[in-house]
């Protein structure tokens, strides 16, 4: 499916519902055209498991564009993706050479979630697992999960209490993401049940 942009009569591909930014561009790659990635997980198979790329423009706070370069594409299509020490380099048909590269300098990169590997058994996507609903053994509410942090030897649950403000570290909750807690994970019910006290 397409939408036209009245501003200029072009076919622009339509975003995709499920879209989750998985990346960002750092900057030109080589001189013919490649481009390097910041993935945003230490597997980037969500880089690899599609050849359509949705760019959003960088944050304000990123690497900063060429001045002269025009609006960040909406879709980037990519002929070939490869690891290259802690990055991901890409080839895009759309990409002629450097400076059509450099000009993508920041831009973020999103792709469908639909598009993703299937995970192995008791194996879980980070982005399926935000906002989940996160009870004990007892049926106590202890929260809803607002991120993850990796510690290299597993994932942390972040879980904040109902009514705590946004970004409130103080009354969040950190629960180890591994087996000894984490008793069940429903994605079609959106709850996680843990062996996690509401003291503790």
């Amino acid at each position: 499916m397409t939408t036209v942009s009245a501003a200029c009569g072009e076919l622009e591909p339509a975003w995709p519902q499920d879209a989750v930014e998985v990346g960002r561009i750092l900057d030109a790659w080589g001189v013919k055209g490649w481009i390097k990635v910041q993935p945003f997980a230490a597997d980037p198979q969500a880089l690899f498991s599609s050849r359509r790329w949705f760019l959003k423009p960088p944050e304000a706070q990123g690497p900063k564009r060429p001045a002269s370069v025009g609006a960040v594409p909406t879709l980037l299509k990519i002929s070939q993706a490869k690891e290259h020490g802690d990055w991901v380099v890409a080839q895009s048909p759309d990409l002629a050479d450097r400076s059509a590269a450099e000009a993508l300098r920041g831009a973020r990169v999103f792709v469908p979630r639909s598009s993703f590997p299937t995970a192995d058994p008791d194996e879980y996507y980070w982005v399926d697992l935000i906002g989940l609903a996160v009870t004990n053994q007892q049926g106590e509410s202890l929260g809803t999960v607002t991120g993850l942090l990796d510690t290299g030897p597993h994932s942390v649950l972040r879980v904040a209490p109902e009514g705590a403000e946004a970004g409130d570290e103080a009354t969040e909750r950190l629960i180890p993401f591994v087996a000894a807690y984490v008793i069940d994970v429903d994605l079609g019910a959106r709850r996680i049940t843990v062996d996690w006290g509401l003291d503790y």
